[in-house]
């Protein structure tokens, strides 16, 4: 009868370890499922730099795509966590606003005087001033007004961008009773272009406008040619900052 209750003593024990066991087959199978985890990621990681750098080789002879990409604002690392935007597909909005501002500038009457680029998820339309005012003057030629105010449809259909305004010089001195220098000259046509945009209907809350005079050139002044290229007021498009952003 003693060794018969000391082994049911020892079944007891047993059976009440079992536990452990099943502990053990668990924190195994999450390991397990952690590491392949872990190696789907780093597979995903280079496969998107591999990708990356394809991308990169076909840009180099498409400047217009690679114009949209830096608008874009293109990943500078694959650490960082997805944007929201990018699962909801909201940035399709900064897409279209690139290729409808492109088709615009290509359908222009002298697309030579009319430019798009794209920096830091900022879109920039430049007009040259030759298009837009005579020497030493702030008043818009009438040929300029309907240039711009085919830029406002897109501006009132993309009216989450914010769009400052900016006015540019040459370095050739002026001085007048109403332009005492260039600064004047630069901030008052900007400022003329910011009235028309109002006077068509744009939110005047979405609007700035800048007078840079000669500070601030494309290329040297050392042309008249030159000196044309940096005569210019720029249309800088950027989407508005958003509450919790």
């Amino acid at each position: 009868m003693k060794d018969t209750g000391y082994t049911n003593s020892y079944i007891t024990y047993d059976d009440e370890a079992t536990w452990l066991v099943t502990y053990a087959d668990l924190m195994t199978l999450l390991m397990v499922f952690f590491v392949l985890l872990y190696s789907l990621a780093s597979f995903e990681k280079e496969g998107l730099r591999k990708t990356m750098a394809n991308l990169n080789e076909v840009v180099k002879e498409k400047p217009e795509i690679k114009g949209m990409m830096k608008f874009l604002g293109q990943p500078d690392g694959f650490d960082k966590q997805i944007r929201i935007d990018d699962i909801t597909g909201l940035r399709t909005r900064d897409t279209a606003l690139y290729r409808s501002m492109e088709k615009m500038v290509k359908n222009a009457a002298r697309t030579e005087q009319l430019s798009l680029d794209a920096h830091n998820g900022k879109l920039i339309i430049t007009i040259s001033g030759e298009a837009l005012f005579s020497s030493g003057s702030a008043t818009l030629f009438p040929s300029a007004t309907l240039e711009i105010d085919r830029m406002v449809d897109l501006f009132q259909e993309y009216d989450e961008y914010d769009i400052n305004i900016k006015g540019h010089t040459d370095n050739v001195p002026i001085s007048s009773r109403q332009f005492p220098s260039n600064w004047e000259l630069s901030a008052i046509r900007a400022t003329t272009v910011l009235k028309h945009l109002i006077s068509r209907g744009v939110d005047p809350e979405r609007l700035t406008a800048t007078g840079y005079g000669d500070i601030m050139p494309l290329v040297p002044n050392t042309t008249p040619e030159n000196r044309a290229k940096n005569r210019r007021v720029e249309f800088v498009l950027e989407k508005k900052e958003t509450a919790g952003s």
